[in-house]
């Protein structure tokens, strides 16, 4: 290991021993020789890029498809460990789905005063359209990533919520894939729990939420923009693993009030679209009437019951950042119950009082936009320099309500493999959560990403971080 390392470090402990989950993968890396490590490393490489697991970064006049870094070394979580997790995610993702609930029909929150109603009331991401509209199954958010940091050996807190369309199970899914390919001999010695089944776990989950007008077996589809999207790859591997048909807006149509699809044979119905288009590109005639992307009508379907949605519309509002910030009180409203997983204490930059201590404290803060993903459009102030934080100071004071802002978390941090040798880097984790009618499935482990640079914060493959695979041991 590098010296200099002041977080905690989840395989090594302070006085340099392997720690408990780390163990038989401790001992087999010791082992192994430097030179066979880095063959393994241009191995992975090679597989990513003729698999094409590539994304895309907006915003760049360089932009093209990238291959996204992958990191040899996994980050390993405990049963245990996995087992409280598990238990935080299921509560927190309960109470979004009742949230969801009540903002769209009594929003019995909002009376009671637990959520501020200017917070709801001209959201953009809150669809009026969706007032009174009961999704198949009562369920809103059939797909769910929850973000969630270390910062002790156990301190977890959720850094966000991803209820509309959340990405990167692609990545989850090779990675584990290049691992078994790379390294049989590490899972014959070490019970990792498996994920290869998430995508019959996604498609049965979406099947259980049929709309009432759907006769025999459930079909489903997967709505993409289109290949020039960031995650259009995740888009066709799902579809190609669920064994679902792939289309986008103009493969679709209204025939006899259902949703139906361009076949060989003419036009036929779909039950279930788990569709990734944002919002307001999924029916120009219900929202942004410029849209290429989505279908004319499916909106008007989709409140008629003849068509689930998933995730449902107006989800987007549970991702909002400041909403984020009342999750606590949310749990505690709908589930009678303390929170389990610990939030990020969060400054709302509308607030004068708050917005004044983080004009006076950027420098330590991190600030992100209430609407913001990916990485943009975000501050880190201790890596920023004086004329960004002037900079962004002004932003906040221009429109305080679009932001939020945090403590610089101390993240931990999990060996990635370098030139040098094993070397800490920080890191994050996206559990995917399936809801279905009458349960709710968290594959064990998720997307583990990693900052590659040394001493950066930011995980994200659009911001240059990279992935691992994650294992949560049987026992």
């Amino acid at each position: 290991m590098e010296d200099g390392a002041k977080f905690f470090d989840e395989m090594y402990g302070e006085d340099g021993s392997v720690r408990n989950p780390y163990n038989k993968y401790g001992e087999w890396i010791e082992d192994e020789q430097s030179a066979r490590l880095s063959k393994k490393v241009r191995e992975a490489e090679t597989v990513f890029r003729r698999t094409g697991i590539t994304f895309n970064v907006y915003g760049n006049e360089q932009a093209a498809e990238r291959l996204i870094p992958f990191d040899i070394v996994p980050r390993i979580i405990s049963a245990q460990e996995w087992a409280r997790l598990e238990k935080g995610i299921k509560q927190r993702v309960r109470a979004i789905n009742a949230f969801l609930h009540d903002i769209y029909h009594r929003q019995e929150i909002l009376r009671a005063g637990r959520v501020p109603q200017n917070l709801i009331v001209g959201n953009e991401v809150f669809l009026p359209q969706m007032m009174g509209v009961q999704p198949p199954g009562n369920v809103y958010t059939h797909i769910v990533g929850i973000d969630i940091v270390r910062t002790a050996e156990n301190q977890f807190y959720v850094l966000e919520d991803n209820a509309r369309t959340p990405s990167g199970v692609s990545y989850m899914l090779e990675n584990r894939e290049t691992m078994l390919q790379m390294f049989p001999e590490l899972f014959s010695e070490t019970k990792v729990r498996d994920v290869s089944n998430y995508p019959a776990n996604l498609r049965r989950s979406l099947a259980a939420c049929a709309p009432p007008k759907c006769e025999g077996k459930p079909v489903v589809a997967v709505l993409t923009p289109g290949i020039h999207n960031s995650a259009y790859y995740e888009h066709s591997f799902l579809a190609d693993q669920m064994g679902a048909e792939l289309v986008e807006g103009h493969d679709l149509r209204i025939v006899n009030g259902r949703v139906a699809m361009r076949t060989t044979q003419g036009y036929a119905p779909i039950d279930v679209l788990y569709r990734r288009v944002d919002d307001d590109y999924l029916d120009p005639l219900n929202f942004n009437p410029i849209s290429q992307l989505g279908v004319p009508g499916v909106f008007d379907v989709y409140r008629s019951e003849g068509i689930t949605i998933a995730n449902a519309p107006g989800t987007g509002i549970s991702d909002d950042k400041a909403i984020y910030s009342y999750l606590p009180d949310i749990i505690e409203f709908y589930t009678g119950e303390q929170a389990i997983l610990e939030n990020v204490p969060t400054w709302r930059c509308s607030e004068p009082e708050s917005l004044t201590y983080v004009l006076d404290n950027l420098q330590d803060l991190v600030v992100k936009e209430v609407h913001g993903s990916g990485g943009y459009g975000m501050l880190v102030g201790p890596a920023a320099s004086k004329q960004e934080l002037s900079s962004f100071a002004k932003k906040l004071k221009a429109k305080p309500a679009g932001y939020i802002a945090q403590p610089t978390l101390s993240l931990s941090t999990v060996p990635i493999f370098t030139k040098k040798g094993l070397a800490p880097r920080h890191v994050d984790l996206r559990p995917f959560v399936l809801v279905s009618p009458n349960e709710i499935n968290i594959t064990p482990g998720g997307l583990t990403r990693v900052a590659l640079k040394e001493g950066s914060l930011v995980v994200n493959s659009s911001q240059g971080g990279g992935t691992k695979d994650t294992w949560v041991l049987e026992e």
